[in-house]
């Protein structure tokens, strides 16, 4: 009955938010796009595609990943610049959004931030705790908002899943698992360019551990209402050293907080694609299987949730909300108070599992 209440009267909320951050008449971003080497981009290809963003124009070098998009999407020459400055000088953008090599994200900074231009990597924030502690030191310097874009955030269980937490509907948080992977970047068919950096130690940072362990540090820290952990303890395997001979591709990483647990699975070794996640609190048990199923157990029984629509359903339109000033970051997902602990815990899990000992953070 208390759940049914909760969602009678939180319902009306959500949907009052949607039909607001989606009313008619709400500025389209213009948008530049600062490098094509990551398969992430496709994302925006197709947002553009559908009418739901500008592209001010693209920052790409190399003249092959130029002409696969220029015939895919039907792009003009004329949406295409040789590097991020002249694309800002030409087209003034209201956002860049960077889809290159995690280790580049730093310089995207350094190019928008002196100009006023906010920025939106895709996870994570950055390679070392070093480039992530100055990207934040440029964002408060030049007054700009820097995000981090997940697919994870849009999952409307996931959102429900903070909802359900924070109104007390299974008791005190005790431990979190989230699990995510797949076969393996080149097993799924990444393109080369991608591939390229994603198993680049330098230019990724690591491998699975990197790729898909900072999901599990993003929605954790969400929870714990930007906490750290007091600890993390990670454990790498190699498993297919022909097909990545630089990097981890199996990574189990413990998150220690004063009175909860949690625990990151990321693997390129999975027999098939998974993002889920679990809550375990002092009275109940949440299971978000994937971006639409909830399963949630209180005493003996499975039972599925409705599921809502969360207020954002992509980054496009928080991205929109948060530089008109509707919405402020905070702790949440995509901010950037967030993604510097996800890189602390990040760097903590790779030296870790370097060193075979427990680290602590301080």
């Amino acid at each position: 009955m208390i759940i049914n209440v909760f969602y009678q009267r939180t319902l009306c909320i959500l949907f009052a938010c949607i039909l607001a951050s989606t009313a008619p008449g709400q500025k389209i971003l213009r948008v530049g796009v600062a490098g094509l080497t990551h398969d992430h981009v496709h994302n925006i290809m197709h947002q553009y595609k559908r009418g739901e963003v500008i592209i001010a124009g693209i920052a790409e070098a190399d003249a092959q990943l130029i002409a696969r998009y220029k015939k895919s999407y039907q792009l003009p020459d004329s949406l295409f610049y040789n590097n991020l400055s002249d694309l800002i000088t030409h087209t003034h953008p209201d956002a860049v959004l960077a889809y290159n090599a995690i280790s580049e994200h730093l310089g995207v900074v350094e190019t928008c931030a002196p100009k006023g231009i906010s920025v939106m990597v895709e996870k994570p924030l950055a390679t070392t705790v070093k480039d992530a502690e100055r990207i934040a030191a440029l964002a408060a310097q030049y007054h700009i908002q820097v995000l981090t874009n997940y697919e994870t955030t849009w999952y409307d269980t996931n959102q429900q899943i903070f909802e359900m937490v924070n109104s007390n509907i299974i008791g005190v948080t005790r431990k979190m698992i989230v699990h995510d992977g797949h076969q393996g970047p080149k097993e799924i068919g990444c393109s080369p360019d991608f591939l390229n950096w994603l198993t680049d130690p330098v230019k990724n940072g690591g491998g699975a551990l990197r790729d898909f362990g900072c999901y599990g540090a993003n929605l954790m820290t969400w929870l714990m209402h930007g906490k750290a952990p007091i600890a993390v303890t990670a454990v790498t395997h190699h498993i297919k050293p022909s097909i990545y001979p630089k990097v981890d591709d199996d990574a189990t990483i413990l998150l220690e907080y004063p009175d909860a647990t949690g625990i990151i699975e990321a693997s390129w070794n999975w027999p098939y694609s998974i993002k889920d996640w679990e809550v375990f609190g002092t009275t109940g048990y949440l299971h978000a299987l994937n971006d639409r199923q909830l399963l949630q157990r209180v005493k003996n029984t499975y039972d599925s949730v409705a599921v809502h629509p969360a207020v954002y359903r992509d980054n496009i339109a928080y991205l929109s909300s948060v530089l008109s000033g509707k919405t402020d970051p905070g702790n949440d997902l995509s901010s950037l108070a967030n993604n510097l602990i996800v890189v602390r815990i990040l760097d903590a899990a790779t030296r870790s599992s370097k060193e075979g000992r427990r680290i602590e953070l301080h």
